[in-house]
């Protein structure tokens, strides 16, 4: 199989640089529902943008390429451990290159491996089928913030806002509706869910993934399932999450359901929760010479049609200028709403450096800064740094460090996804700081903003980890939490759920 290394490096550079066709379709139905000059119509346009660029210029749609899954379609006969043996070199090959982030860690020692290479990573899953010519291959790449949005839910149960819900149809759809409603803006919505009836837990959560490699637009075999999903679209879109759980018309992009048989006594309903940056695709290969005979979900002869028009969020001259070192009065005069221009310097800072400056003093001085919950994808070009995708990663991972790195080394904002909690909430206005969103999944659009890298600390906890020193110029980001003690994520989470509770099912 001589050209089976290209194949499968050409899958994986496609998938993390090219939104399929069917997702397309499914965004700009979403800006047609949104409403003009909401949040969440701008948050929407900033998605729309950054897919753009990310084909233009073949870089990663979201820095979080996830945890590569294949799922393999393969004749009798195929050599099993040579053809993983291809897909390793092939993920390794293009994490160096750039297209697929560092995202494999020890989990016993905490180090990253560097190529995306260890025990159980990437994860591969082996199907036989009837078909001696050729080898499907099918790869989905799920970021860790919509990962952490998967639910399991063992019915009979309580819901909050929903109720109990019963072993039958109708707590099948109260688990599912109450799944999209957790999400909120963790996750990234609009979303995308596989949802699995049954099984087991292991299994069923596998087969709630398998969903997500059907197309969007396609329809259930099954018409109860069919109609299930269809209802589900309905009613999460009338809820009110919106783009980035800013508030809005556009919650979800897709419901895909299946069910298998269950034990007596068990009954589960998991669900995979994907983000907007739905990166999947796949490919027949020749099964002698490993060539790609046809592309799933796109057509490489058809133009990629641009969906928005400019290069995203538009700005109407009264956003509020931020030069790092900011003052306590600076941050005190913002309020929930307002839209920032970051200009000047400001410090990455995510799971690894959070954990460690509440135990050690920092390397650098964040007396005034901005603290940006990144995890950027970084390469070194002729002796410097250069960021090639750098979107924000879900916040409420550090909630329970942020409290105090705000109150001991006095940063005054802090950037990140999907807001934060009553503790942070208390520290940005105990102290006078304040939270910023910026666009999940937007990597291409943000990495365009960073004029230079300026230095790199804490680099042994792998390139996402470290704390990066960066320049940035007009770094769009929306107040979303301020220094007086208003959340809007709160505000939207309450609305929400109230309008959950209001759903006739």
């Amino acid at each position: 199989m001589q050209f089976l290394h290209e194949s499968l490096l050409e899958l994986i550079v496609q998938t993390s640089v090219n939104l399929p066709p069917d997702v397309r379709a499914a965004m700009k139905q979403a800006l047609a529902r949104e409403t003009p000059s909401t949040q969440s119509y701008q948050a929407l346009v900033v998605m729309a943008a950054n897919a753009d660029m990310a084909y233009e210029d073949q870089g990663p749609i979201c820095q979080d390429t996830g945890m590569p899954t294949f799922l393999i379609h393969a004749p009798r006969g195929l050599d099993q451990i040579r053809f993983s043996e291809a897909i390793r070199k092939a993920v390794a090959e293009a994490t160096r290159l750039g297209k697929l982030r560092p995202n494999s860690v020890d989990s016993i020692t905490g180090r990253n491996s560097g190529d995306n290479l260890g025990p159980e990573t990437p994860i591969i899953h082996y199907e036989q089928w009837d078909n001696d010519r050729e080898v499907e291959v099918k790869l989905i790449l799920k970021g860790g913030g919509c990962e952490n949005q998967n639910m399991q839910y063992s019915l009979p149960c309580e819901l909050e806002h929903l109720g109990r819900a019963d072993r039958n149809l109708e707590g099948v759809k109260k688990c599912i509706l109450h799944a999209i409603w957790h999400a909120q803006g963790l996750g990234c919505s609009p979303g995308v869910v596989g949802v699995c009836i049954g099984s087991d837990r292991a299994h069923g959560y596998t087969l709630a993934k398998y969903q997500l490699f059907r197309p969007l637009d396609d329809v259930n075999p099954d018409p109860v399932l069919a109609q299930l999903e269809q209802e589900i679209m309905e009613q999460a879109n009338r809820i009110g999450v919106g783009a980035m759980g800013f508030g809005g018309n556009a919650t979800l992009l897709g419901c895909k359901i299946t069910a298998a048989n269950r034990l007596p006594a068990s009954f589960f309903v998991s669900v995979a929760y994907e983000c907007w940056a739905y990166r999947r695709l796949g490919v027949r290969l020749d099964a002698e010479s490993g060539a790609i005979t046809r592309w799933l979900y796109r057509d490489p002869d058809r133009p990629v049609e641009r969906l928005v028009e400019g290069e995203g969020f538009p700005l109407t001259g009264r956003e509020v200028i931020l030069s790092p070192p900011l003052t306590e009065e600076q941050v005190r005069a913002l309020r929930v709403g307002d839209v920032v221009l970051i200009r000047g310097e400001v410090f990455t800072g995510r799971d690894a450096v959070h954990a460690h400056l509440v135990k050690h003093p920092p390397e650098v001085d964040l007396n005034g800064a901005v603290l940006y919950h990144c995890g950027p994808v970084v390469l070194k070009e002729n002796g410097e740094w250069k960021v090639k995708a750098a979107g924000p990663t879900t916040s409420m991972r550090e909630e329970p460090y942020e409290h105090e790195i705000i109150r001991r080394y006095g940063v005054r904002a802090v950037v990140g996804k999907g807001g934060m909690g009553q503790k942070t909430l208390e520290a940005l206005k105990d102290y006078g700081a304040v939270y910023l969103t910026a666009i999940g999944g937007a990597a291409q659009y943000y990495a365009r903003t960073v004029e230079k890298v300026l230095g790199v600390h804490y680099l042994e906890f792998g390139i996402p980890e470290a704390m990066w020193h960066l320049r940035v110029k007009d770094f769009v980001a929306i107040v979303t939490m301020d220094a007086h003690g208003r959340s809007l994520h709160a505000e939207v989470e309450e609305a929400t759920g109230e309008k959950v509770a209001t759903l006739k099912l």
